[in-house]
């Protein structure tokens, strides 16, 4: 018989058509990264409402946060009433007399006056008298600017059915059909392959036979080298990986749990650049840093019931900070609309981040009081992060590599100048650090 070798191109087209779909899917995928959805509706100009015909708007938003924002809300009650339609409560010569002098009017009797006055717990009203009736026109203005509607935060663009909102077709249903035409054809070659081989045993054609190989396992096996630097290899491999897995027991670095109620760092420390000290007042003068009772909270959001639209972004919206601030208020037993507290609390149930084992000492005041260390030098930029998460991972390794690279700030303190002097000398620096001075001993942070 005549020996024949069937050549088939089945790998080679295999290997094309892997190429074709991933060179179709990543260009797909570049041209879904350009059609981006529009980032949200445009800002609401307040120099288009309909209270600028009272003046100007804008200027008149700088004046109230200058000088309204701590008493007073465009649209819900505070310290003082909210403003926004006062225009159509009262005319504009007694809101210019009230802002000039809201005591004289008081003291005369004036009856909305004394109203207003016994409403909100009598609590005097500062006189503006420098401001012109041009400045007061201004800010009526802006506080009669209606109230803004919420706007749903921008989402991808919708896909039903296979189409893009753009009306064209999903590359996904596209890839779906370019990998069932290439099944199909190889469903095809696979029949003929086998029809060809049927065609040849029955016209006598001798079809090749496979030679026999010996196994890749049985080939190494035999070979005694092999299997000596595997074991070796695999014995250092799991030695290296235990030591590793153990080595990380207890390290939390990434931590990042959802509290209870949400607290922005990013708003408080970095827009508002709030001092973490404010807060955490305890961290100056004791071992903890302590958590912030929320009255401190309140020192602010009695005032502060809700946020500015422009501190809203894509994940968070306004609304979301405002229940927020609303679970504040609930805990706390505060009523925004009567401005008082109903006298029942609840507990706040705060999930720690930060937690050093116990046989670790640790003192915050030692360290941000008489070193002056930042509170960013542990906590990373705290001041960006929206939910906290562990920045560092606090382990014996990384807070002796701090001691050994900080110097000490001898100024002002006469106990370390005095061992400065003797120590400089030992080991010939000008600055000692933290480890020259006893910062690597181990009773130092072991009790």
């Amino acid at each position: 018989m005549k020996k024949v070798k069937f050549r088939h191109s089945t790998s080679r087209f295999l290997l094309l058509s892997v190429v074709f779909l991933l060179s179709f899917s990543a260009l797909s995928f570049s041209q879904e990264k350009q059609v981006s959805p529009d980032a949200g509706q445009p800002a609401i100009e307040v120099t288009d409402a309909p209270g600028s015909a009272l003046g100007d708007p804008a200027n008149g938003k700088s004046l109230f946060n200058s000088l309204c924002a701590a008493c007073h809300k465009p649209y819900s009650k505070s310290i003082g009433p909210a403003l926004n339609g006062i225009t159509d409560r009262q005319s504009l010569e007694w809101i210019t007399s009230w802002i000039h002098n809201s005591s004289a009017m008081i003291a005369s009797g004036d009856a909305a006056a004394v109203a207003i006055f016994e409403e909100f717990n009598k609590m005097p009203m500062p006189a503006f008298p420098q401001l012109s009736e041009a400045e007061i026109g201004d800010i009526l203005a802006y506080v009669e600017t209606p109230k803004p509607e919420p706007q749903a935060a921008a989402g991808p663009v919708a896909q039903t059915g296979g189409a893009t909102a753009g009306g064209g077709i999903s590359s996904n249903i596209i890839l779906g059909i370019l990998a069932f035409v290439l099944l199909m054809l190889l469903v095809i070659l696979f029949l003929v392959n086998r029809t060809l081989r049927k065609f040849a045993v029955a016209s006598g054609v001798e079809l090749p036979e496979k030679e026999k190989r010996t196994p890749i396992w049985k080939s190494f096996v035999q070979n005694q080298f092999l299997v000596l630097v595997t074991a070796i290899l695999l014995l250092l491999g799991s030695a290296y990986f235990i030591y590793g897995f153990f080595m990380q027991v207890g390290v939390d670095q990434g931590y990042q749990p959802i509290q209870p109620i949400h607290y922005s760092h990013l708003i408080h420390a970095g827009d508002n650049q709030v001092d973490c000290k404010y807060c955490h007042s305890s961290a100056r003068t004791s071992k903890q840093a302590g958590i912030p009772s929320l009255n401190v909270c309140m020192n602010c959001h009695k005032s502060i019931g809700e946020v500015a639209e422009a501190t809203a972004t894509e994940e968070y919206s306004k609304e979301f900070y405002d229940k927020e601030i609303a679970k504040l208020y609930d805990a706390v037993g505060w009523d925004p609309a009567t401005l008082t507290y109903t006298g029942v609390t609840k507990p706040v149930k705060w999930i720690r981040i930060h937690n050093l084992p116990d046989f670790a000492y640790f003192n915050h005041s030692q360290h941000v009081t008489v070193a002056g260390v930042a509170c960013q030098t542990c906590h990373g930029p705290i001041q960006e992060m929206e939910i906290v998460s562990q920045n560092a991972p606090l382990t014996m390794g990384w807070c002796i590599n701090c001691h050994r690279q900080t110097n000490v700030n001898i100024a002002g303190n006469e106990y370390y100048q005095k061992i400065h002097e003797e120590l400089s000398k030992k080991y010939g620096v000008e600055d000692l650090t933290a480890a020259q001075l006893g910062g690597l001993e181990c009773a130092k942070c072991h009790y």
